[in-house]
């Protein structure tokens, strides 16, 4: 997961660079590398720019401004970054190498765990802009848990077509029934969009970053924040953003499995478990580079026009869609 995010944060400056005409990171890297073979070209790539950033988170002062609550200071990265990691444990990356199954934990309600744990989130954003004893991180903390509250109505219903149509809970088996019946996004178009859509308010990106927006609140939640605290906000932000990716691949773009690819989940060879990861690593490489691209082209809302998406149109356009999706499966049976 660290590697990936790092390299997120890598491709994000890159892409940003590329659509602002500019070069992005392409010096930062060891001495030595100037006398091997490619590492030239490797620098130019900025290859070594993620390990000089967290050297430098590693080795920064830790500051620690007064009159801030300490505990609860302390505590909000961990209580961000924690949750962004648990939700990978149930996402299946593969179905079977022999008898050992490419998944951590093979929950049969791996959706709602999903969904519990990402909830949890929120209190690491409450409590640094509680903490931090600031006006600004206190803005930044209370937009968040407004909008992550909002959005996560709208991102469960928007999962509930989906539970409709499979019958299960379990993310492996909504994978098969993809591999069986072709994928989720051509039965359920619109569960996608509204999943796509909460998944970047859930995460805070743009256009949805009002609690961090910097021309408003300086930083938000983690203006008062440096060195390694300041790096877990950014962790947590990345990893959500590759949870969210890797639940869009599984739900609704068939996970691992390609339309003119032959599935066999009694026993896969090692070969098969690999090129299963690359697919699945492939498609949700797609969707944060979708993620970034957000970022640098589109502006960001006003804080109202983000509630009223949230609650007068995303809402009740999840309830039509359950319905919907509710009528038809009653029509077929």
């Amino acid at each position: 997961m660290q590697g990936l995010v790092a390299y997120s944060v890598l491709a994000e400056r890159k892409i940003s660079a590329w659509i602002q005409d500019r070069v992005g990171p392409n010096r930062t890297a060891p001495p030595f590398m100037k006398f091997i073979p490619g590492g030239q070209f490797l620098t130019r790539l900025g290859i070594f720019q993620p390990l000089a950033d967290g050297l430098k988170f590693m080795f920064k002062e830790d500051f620690t401004p007064a009159g801030v609550k300490k505990i609860y200071f302390f505590l909000a990265p961990a209580v961000s970054v924690i949750p962004a990691m648990l939700t990978v444990a149930v996402i299946p990356f593969g179905s079977n190498i022999g008898a050992q199954k490419m998944v951590i934990a093979d929950l049969n309600v791996g959706i709602l765990y999903t969904f519990g744990i990402v909830s949890m989130g929120v209190y690491g954003i409450v409590l640094a802009g509680y903490a931090a004893n600031s006006k600004y991180p206190m803005f930044g903390g209370i937009r968040s848990s407004a909008q992550m509250i909002s959005y996560e109505i709208s991102m469960g219903m928007s999962v509930i077509p989906v539970l409709l149509i499979v019958g299960n809970l379990n993310l492996g088996q909504i994978i098969s029934w993809q591999s069986t019946h072709g994928w989720m996004v051509v039965y359920a178009p619109i569960s996608f969009i509204i999943f796509m859509v909460a998944s970047f308010a859930e995460t805070n990106r743009t256009p949805f970053d009002l609690p961090e927006a910097e021309t408003e609140l300086v930083g938000g939640y983690h203006t008062e924040y440096g060195s390694m605290k300041f790096a877990l906000f950014f962790l947590a932000e990345y990893s959500n953003m590759v949870s969210s990716s890797a639940m869009m691949v599984t739900l609704f773009f068939g996970g691992w499995t390609l339309p003119f690819w032959g599935l066999d989940h009694a026993a896969t060879s090692l070969g098969m478990g690999i090129a299963q990861i690359f697919v699945f690593l492939a498609k949700m490489l797609f969707f944060m580079v979708v993620f970034i691209w957000v970022r640098w082209m589109f502006p960001r809302f006003r804080y109202d026009q983000l509630m009223d998406l949230g609650w007068r149109r995303f809402l009740p356009l999840a309830l039509v869609n359950i319905l919907i999706t509710a009528v038809w499966l009653w029509l077929r049976s």
